[in-house]
């Protein structure tokens, strides 16, 4: 399944007051693995950045005065994006930045219903925690080394991380093999693991017994068993 992580960057905090967009970073995931596909852009707001947004993000106005308006770069963006699902961190404020700059040009909007708000996923997972980003990368003991700022492309990527923890979490190991699951494939594999086989009426093989007692040594290392024999 297609989904796009989505995080975009700001004058402030009005979408239809006098605030813009300056920075929009989406992240393909397929099957909840990125896929190394981005779209990401800075946007001349055509507007000053206001100093206590650019302690956020540390985007200063003079940087983004060759950048593209956001007309010129929005075709690109809603082609990329398409029908996938779009994973935000408080989806109500990107989204609403987003359809705010689309309809000021008149291009089709983003319906909300095509959002996944991990925020809200957070907090009904653990309320009254601390849910920012940072706090869910910390609960999640994700690397935050590279977040000095907040930057649309990074924050993306930590993003993607927590909402694989958030709908489950990775599997480590089973057999010594990294495997990744997500919720469903979860579910899927501890039905499986549940399911019996029906019993054998015949007896193992000397090569099947053999066998056996290899695995278990190969993979259950200083057995019980093994110890009392």
């Amino acid at each position: 399944m297609r989904e796009i992580i989505l995080d975009t960057e700001t004058t402030g905090f009005h979408a239809k007051g006098a605030d813009r967009i300056v920075e929009i970073a989406c992240l393909e995931i397929v099957n909840k693995m990125p896929t190394q596909k981005t779209f990401h852009t800075y946007v001349n707001p055509q507007r000053d950045v206001p100093l206590a947004a650019t302690k956020v993000h540390n985007i200063k106005t003079e940087f983004l005065f060759d950048k593209p308006l956001f007309q010129d770069i929005a075709d690109d963006f809603l082609t990329f994006v398409g029908d996938s699902k779009i994973v935000i961190h408080n989806a109500p404020f990107d989204i609403g930045f987003l359809n705010a700059e689309l309809a000021r040009h008149n291009k089709p909007l983003i319906p909300f219903e095509q959002a996944v708000d991990t925020l809200v996923m957070a907090r009904s997972k653990f309320p009254g925690a601390n849910n920012t980003l940072d706090g869910l990368c910390k609960r999640f003991k994700i690397d935050l080394s590279n977040r000095t700022f907040h930057g649309a492309l990074v924050d993306c990527e930590l993003l993607a991380e927590v909402y694989v923890e958030l709908l489950g979490g990775r599997q480590r190991k089973l057999f010594g093999k990294e495997i990744t699951f997500n919720n469903e494939e979860a579910v899927h594999v501890a039905e499986t693991v549940k399911t019996r086989r029906e019993p054998r009426l015949f007896p193992a093989s000397k090569k099947e017994l053999e066998s056996h007692e290899q695995f278990l040594l190969d993979q259950i290392k200083d057995s019980l068993w093994g110890k009392a024999s």
